[in-house]
Order: C-alpha cells, then sequence, then structure tokens
C-alpha cells in the first residue's frame, strides 16, 4: 500500500462536511508533521470549532511553493451511495469516499511527500495549507492569507490541487451569491389590487436578472465554458395560501463572472432596477414595502498568464503545457489577490465531485506523487 492511499484512507474517515468540525482531520494532520518535527501554525474561526493549518519545511526567508487543499467536503445527505462514504473502498483501482477527488486525494499526496522534503537539501520552502469552509464560499482560507498578507516574504507559487486530472489550469471564474428579500403588502386575494404581492414584484426581478443575462452573453472568452458571465435563480420561497396576497418572498441569485468582468456591477445593475422601477410602484401602494439586498458569498476569479513564471513552472511538474480553465471556483483567486501566483492542479476529476460513490484512480494519485516529486526535484539544493 502506498503511503498516499494509507493516508488518504485516515482522512476519508473523519467526516468533514462543512457543517461539521474539521478539526479532528487537522489535528491529525498538525500531530503528523509533528512526528517529523514540523511545526504547524493554526488559525481557528472565531468559535474556534474550526482552524486552517500552515506548515513550512525548508529556507523560509526565500520565496516558496505553497501547495494548497480545502479539508472540507460536501453533504452526502439524500444521495444513493452504494459504498460507506466515510470509509475509504478499493475497486477496479478505483478509491471510493467522500473527498477522495474533492480533494483529500491531493492532500494525502502532500503528506505523504513530508519524509522526502525533509531528507532533501531545498533551495526553496514548500507550506502545507489547509483551509476550512471552501465549500460555503471559500470563507476559511481568507484569515489564513489576511495572516500571509502580512510576511515580509510572499511565496512565488501556490499550487491549488483541486481535481484536473493532474492538467494545468490557470483560470477560472468569480462568483458573487445574493439574497433578495422583498416585503410587500398582504390582503384578501378577493382584494388583490389593494395589496403589494411581493412574489409578482419578485418575478419582475427575476426577469430582470435574465435579461440581465443575456446582454452579459455579449462579451465572451473563449478560454471558459461557457465562454461568457452567467446569471441565475436557484432557490424561491414565498406565500402563504392562494387566496392571500403574499407579503414576502424571497430569492436566492447568483452570478458566476469572467475574471476580466466584476460581478458586483451586475448585482449594482439589479439593484438599480429595483430602487427605480420596481419599489416605487410597491411603495405607491404600500408605503411600508421594501426590497433589500444580502450578500451570500463571494470570491474572485483567476486568471494566470500563460507566460508567467508559475505557468513555466507547473508545466515543469504536470509535464503539460496544454493549459486550460476549469468551470467551478477555487481559493485560487483569493491567494492570487493577495499577492502570491496560483495555479489549479491536481488528481482526480470534478465529474466524480460531489456525486454519491466520489473516486479517484489509483493511477491518478500514483500521478499526483510523481508530479510532487518533480517540483521538490526542481527545488533541490
Amino acid at each position: 500500500m502506498s503511503t498516499s492511499r494509507a493516508l488518504l484512507q485516515t482522512l476519508v474517515g473523519f467526516d468533514t462536511t462543512s457543517r461539521e468540525s474539521n478539526l479532528q482531520l487537522i489535528e491529525f494532520v498538525r500531530d503528523y508533521l509533528a512526528g517529523f518535527g514540523v511545526a504547524s501554525e493554526l488559525v481557528y474561526n472565531d468559535e474556534r470549532s474550526k482552524a486552517n493549518l500552515f506548515a513550512s519545511i525548508g529556507p523560509v526567508e526565500l520565496p516558496g511553493i505553497v501547495l494548497s487543499g480545502h479539508t472540507d467536503v460536501v453533504p452526502v445527505d439524500g444521495q444513493p451511495w452504494t459504498l460507506p462514504p466515510f470509509e475509504l473502498t478499493e475497486r477496479d483501482g478505483k478509491l471510493f469516499g467522500r473527498g477522495t477527488a474533492d480533494m483529500k486525494g491531493y492532500i494525502a499526496c502532500v503528506l505523504a511527500l513530508v519524509p522526502a522534503l525533509l531528507e532533501t537539501p531545498l533551495r526553496r520552502p514548500v507550506h502545507i495549507a489547509l483551509s476550512y469552509d471552501e465549500e460555503v464560499g471559500c470563507l476559511g482560507v481568507r484569515s489564513l492569507l489576511a495572516e500571509l498578507e502580512q510576511r515580509p516574504v510572499k511565496p512565488m507559487l501556490c499550487i491549488i490541487g483541486e481535481p484536473t486530472e493532474l492538467k494545468p489550469v490557470l483560470g477560472h471564474k468569480g462568483k458573487l451569491a445574493m439574497r433578495c428579500d422583498v416585503h410587500g403588502e398582504a390582503c384578501h386575494s378577493a382584494y388583490a389590487p389593494y395589496g403589494v404581492n411581493a412574489i409578482e414584484h419578485a418575478a419582475d426581478l427575476i426577469g430582470e436578472l435574465g435579461r440581465i443575462g443575456q446582454r452579459l452573453r455579449e462579451h465572451q472568452d473563449p478560454r471558459f465554458d461557457p465562454p461568457f458571465s452567467t446569471v441565475q435563480t436557484g432557490v424561491i420561497s414565498g406565500g402563504k395560501a392562494l387566496n392571500i396576497v403574499p407579503a414576502d418572498c424571497r430569492f436566492d441569485f447568483e452570478i458566476r463572472a469572467l475574471p476580466s468582468q466584476d460581478p458586483v456591477n451586475v448585482a449594482e445593475e439589479l439593484q438599480a432596477y429595483a430602487m427605480q422601477q420596481v419599489l416605487p410602484r410597491m411603495q405607491a401602494v404600500s408605503a411600508q414595502s421594501g426590497i433589500r439586498f444580502t450578500e451570500l458569498s463571494a470570491y474572485p476569479g483567476l486568471v494566470t498568464d500563460e507566460r508567467s513564471h508559475a505557468a513555466e513552472l507547473i508545466a515543469a511538474f504536470s509535464g503539460s503545457r496544454d493549459f486550460g480553465t476549469v468551470a467551478f471556483g477555487t481559493e485560487g483567486g483569493l491567494f492570487d489577490a493577495v499577492g502570491i501566483p496560483t495555479v489549479v492542479c491536481g488528481p482526480g476529476s470534478m465529474d466524480q465531485g460531489h456525486k454519491p460513490d466520489e473516486f479517484v484512480s489509483l493511477e491518478q494519485l500514483a500521478g499526483c506523487d510523481a508530479m510532487l516529486q518533480r517540483m521538490l526535484e526542481s527545488i533541490r539544493a
């Protein structure tokens, strides 16, 4: 059994669904590293129920390489798993379990590299960064990055090991998730004109959001799929009974924007329409009417120049210059925003991520071990 596989078996055994604590996993990694004499820094959330971990090996006074992964996983609730999700199962050259692809497989490979990192004289340091709450908006890593931003020496590269089948990825879209609460005036449906129907006015806003989305198609970047920024309404609720004009309606929407576009501009355009067009009509009937927008989560896009040093490094480590982009988001844009050049490259495929019977192949795990070994050779003193 390879060291990576053995470590993955342990990591999958921790239920680190985003709603749960990740401390058992973090403490395992802390103790594992301590067993090799490597100290870890833990950055906790306010409740101290979750933590990021940061550890360094090598000459920390020089710019080095960050190997970054998130520890949380998505829920298994309601998914038709045929295998135990929090136990590693090997079958037909595949390792099944929640998080095997997204992204504990990568973390296992990083941890398996530690003995070799310590045995090799290094010209550059290697940093291990593990975060929490990535799956609910890239929330946890922000406190870790706030610490790193203050340090005099910044890393020269961050490799985020999201599942890309070990293909080097230089970009992804940014995301802004918003909630809109529409408050109107209830009355008996027989007197509907005397009330303010919150659902109907919310529908007006959703329709405007769709029109904005159509206009976004005019600006395209063929590196991405789809090649334009998108908007969509994913959740809506409102109303008590058919014979009551609904006083309240809530809907959640998201904007996934090309790195060259700011999703905030879309939200502001919808807010302007709400305040200038919809709200006056509502308040003409009831002055108590209102519309409120709340940000739920956001993270920036990532676009790393294929001529950059970061791109050259990941091409050498992965053995490929076939640079691509991914449709899903990562913590990469946040690392890049604090001055750490970032790429995305890891084992497994997001085609398996977030699904029942999630898996990573043994071949991909071995390929990641080999990629990290090439990275190690590149910084050997």
